[in-house]
């Protein structure tokens, strides 16, 4: 391999890294070897995230140019949950439900990453920590690390004011432990991952230093923020899922739509497998112009997440419904059977199963504010309710919140 396409550079140019242990060595050894590199995925929903996509996309960079991925599944490390970047404890899930979430996230990234011929590898670290013999762990683990430097580590400063337990505190030996392991088992010699993983990273690196006097590396990648620092990808209804039954692809696509402006460059930069002279075009564009950036941004994030077609549709629905005053036979729809839409259901209730309101009290907010349209019509009685003789000459009817979320209601 060659240093003339060094993926550290391209990463680099790109924006995901944040920070290096040794960036010099870490070129070197990306530029003359196949590298086995591991990221970690704890296990804590049914799907993965936007927040993932972008460890995702470097993976997928990562692999293009000739190393190979070990994507981690945290069976073992959910159980105790990672204090990083958290100001509370998180909540304790049962064997049952992370080894379920395990599953749907091997299938998820399945589609983004070559598992085919040992081009990349899962692994699940239940395997090995679930049964560890805890006074063996800490002659082998717990011996190299110092209480000192753990409580002085970034990870832990947002928990020390609220109460950091025992149970997490663990957390950081347990990803080391991991790193060792996969370096002892498979050659890992390099753990990436977001940059609020940098301490745990640290950890692992020492630890196999100590423990076998070889080199190993790692490095983060920026978090992907809002212009107010919040983590991209939470929306009204919660997160933003890779999952097309959480989160439809329309959904998916609108949310990319109306980023806002600043993000549009560095979006297509890190989610994006547009050429740099390309991101940096789109990225210039302004005032009106920077929406054409914003559809090509939504369109090349959802054909990676969904495919092409479902990326085509969801661009024909957004189109249709601002050309068209909101309808699109491709909007999100909610289905009632005809005997219910017949009788009539109440707004608030339509506003729930939609999922366009939260709950009961957020709908009745969104109402008595003037945030929502039935039919082009504002409707402000909390009261209001719609049957199949409100529906359209297309037997829909059509709510709407904002300028740009719709959605159509239709009977089975």
């Amino acid at each position: 391999m060659s240093n003339t396409n060094n993926v550290y550079d391209l990463l680099n140019e790109r924006g995901y890294i944040a920070q290096a242990t040794d960036e010099n060595a870490i070129r070197e050894v990306l530029g003359k070897d196949k590298t086995t590199f591991y990221i970690g995925f704890d296990a804590t929903a049914d799907s993965l995230t936007a927040g993932h996509f972008l460890t995702i996309m470097a993976m997928i960079h990562m692999q293009k140019a000739g190393h190979r991925p070990i994507a981690l599944i945290g069976g073992g490390t959910t159980m105790i949950g990672d204090p990083s970047g958290k100001s509370d404890m998180r909540t304790m899930m049962t064997r049952e439900t992370i080894d379920h979430n395990a599953e749907c996230f091997k299938k998820q990234l399945s589609r983004f990453i070559d598992f085919d011929n040992d081009n990349a590898i899962l692994a699940n670290n239940a395997d090995w920590l679930l049964d560890m013999n805890y006074v063996n762990f800490l002659r082998e683990v717990g011996v190299h690390f110092s209480v000192n430097k753990m409580l002085a580590a970034e990870c832990y400063k947002n928990r020390m004011e609220k109460g950091l337990t025992f149970f997490e505190f663990n957390y950081m030996l347990m990803q080391s432990y991991d790193f060792y392991k996969l370096n002892q088992d498979y050659g890992a010699t390099l753990e990436l991952g977001g940059d609020d993983q940098w301490s745990n990273i640290i950890g692992g690196v020492n630890l196999i230093r100590r423990k076998t006097g070889k080199d190993a590396y790692g490095f983060t990648f920026k978090l992907l923020t809002t212009s107010d620092g919040i983590k991209m990808g939470k929306t009204m209804k919660g997160a933003l899922w890779l999952d097309p039954d959480k989160t439809s692809p329309y959904e998916f696509f609108q949310y990319w739509r109306n980023i806002e402006d600043v993000k549009v460059e560095e979006c297509l930069s890190l989610l994006t497998f547009l050429p740099m002279e390309e991101v940096k075009e789109l990225g210039a564009l302004k005032d009106q112009e920077i929406n054409k950036a914003k559809e090509v941004l939504a369109y090349e994030i959802t054909k990676t997440v969904h495919g092409a077609d479902e990326a085509e549709k969801a661009r024909k629905a957004a189109r249709e419904i601002f050309v068209g005053g909101g309808k699109s036979s491709d909007m999100p729809t909610t289905t009632y059977p005809k005997a219910t839409l017949d009788e009539g259901v109440d707004l608030i209730t339509m506003l729930v199963d939609t999922k366009i309101a939260k709950n009961r009290s957020e709908g009745r907010r969104l109402i008595e504010q003037n945030g929502i349209s039935v039919n082009d019509k504002k409707v402000n009685d909390i009261k209001a309710s719609f049957s199949s003789s409100d529906m359209d000459a297309d037997g829909a009817i059509v709510i709407q919140k904002g300028k740009k979320v719709f959605h159509q209601v239709k009977a089975e």
